[in-house]
């Protein structure tokens, strides 16, 4: 999955710092996370004021965000159908209504209506944010119980881990 394009700069009024306990313990579900924090910092950082510059800047990189988003939510629903993720339905529907949300946010951003761009950000960033700490944390957690501890300590699931 290509990175998303920011300029994310740490500590200003509302940005987001990777912090551990945000990890979910799969490298690929967690440097996306990492992703899409990112964007959120650098929406923030784009957050001016100055609407005809927030919707240059927001016209032109809105797009790789909702590819973005779809392909990391594509990437956590199939590791939930492989493991057999009991909450899966409920999992893939809050993705579906996020999605349709920001798809909305978008419509209504090309058909003229004005965007406030922080506002948006901090959507985004509490939406991310309680996610992960909540429904991301149900599978994550999922894993560590299903998963087998190999011989150097590290978890791994293999096809008898999820034969239930």
């Amino acid at each position: 999955m290509e990175k998303l394009r920011t300029t994310a700069r740490a500590g200003s009024e509302g940005h987001v710092v990777w912090h551990h306990s945000y990890s979910m313990g799969i490298k690929v579900i967690d440097d996306q996370h990492k992703g899409l924090l990112d964007f959120v910092n650098d929406i923030f950082n784009h957050a001016t004021g100055d609407e005809r510059e927030e919707r240059l800047w927001f016209k032109d990189v809105i797009q790789q965000a909702v590819d973005y988003v779809k392909e990391h939510f594509a990437t956590e629903e199939k590791y939930m159908i492989a493991t057999k993720f009991p909450d899966y339905a409920a999992h893939k529907k809050a993705h579906e209504e996020f999605t349709l949300t920001v798809i909305k946010s978008v419509k209504d951003f090309d058909t003229g209506k004005r965007l406030v761009l922080k506002k948006f950000a901090y959507f985004l960033k509490d939406w991310v944010l309680s996610h992960v700490a909540v429904m991301d944390r149900q599978y994550a957690d999922y894993f560590r119980r299903i998963a087998t501890r190999k011989t150097d300590g590290k978890l791994t699931i293999t096809s008898l881990d999820i034969r239930r």
